[in-house]
């Protein structure tokens, strides 16, 4: 690398100023789409991209790679940098993974296979989503769905009405299956709840 590792993001770098004219050409910002220039230096380039986008939320190193590369990133730099951020621990696809899990478990109540996909997705291996996963139980993902359908419960305003109740279990259990409930598990959910109710 042709510069210390790592920098502070927006620290003007020697060799690096802004022109004197108020509206001529300036340095590009690094980790700009117009930032991959003859003149820039590469690493310094993925860097600030790297840690823009970790200060915005939490990425995989799928993510990140795939940034770098949009942006005009070559490979081998991308790498580089990809691996230098996992040595000091800013890139931890496991913990990103574990958090992942929490989050869309908590506030989307997704199912597991979901949730599996959308890691898939990030470019998370199959192993770490599956420890990921660990954390969640069947009974912990079935209060989860039981709470979202006691949520969404409408009262009907003819309770003896057959048809409506068959609309109503159709929507909720429909809901369900969107959020990666299998057709089975998703109606005995719903089956109890409206029995409580």
């Amino acid at each position: 690398m042709t510069s210390e590792f790592p920098r502070v993001p927006g620290a003007r770098q020697p060799g690096t100023r802004r022109s004197g004219k108020r509206n001529g050409p300036q340095t590009p910002v690094p980790g700009t789409p117009a930032d991959v220039t003859p003149e820039a230096d590469p690493y310094e380039v993925a860097r600030s991209i790297v840690l823009r986008q970790l200060s915005m939320a939490p990425r995989s190193r799928h993510q990140l790679h795939s940034k770098l590369l949009e942006r005009g990133v070559s490979d081998g730099v991308a790498q580089e940098i990809l691996d230098r951020y996992e040595e000091v621990q800013l890139i931890d696809d496991a913990e990103f993974a574990r958090m992942w899990v929490r989050s869309r478990a908590q506030t989307r109540s997704l199912a597991r296979s979901a949730i599996r996909r959308e890691l898939a997705d990030k470019g998370i291996a199959a192993e770490l989503a599956d420890e990921a996963l660990s954390q969640r139980t069947d009974e912990d993902e079935r209060a989860a769905a039981a709470e979202l359908v006691r949520r969404k419960v409408r009262p009907l305003a003819d309770p003896g009405d057959r048809g409506a109740q068959d609309k109503q279990v159709r929507r909720l259990v429909g809901m369900l299956s969107r959020k990666g409930y299998s057709p089975s598990i998703a109606f005995s959910i719903v089956k109890d709840v409206l029995a409580e109710q």
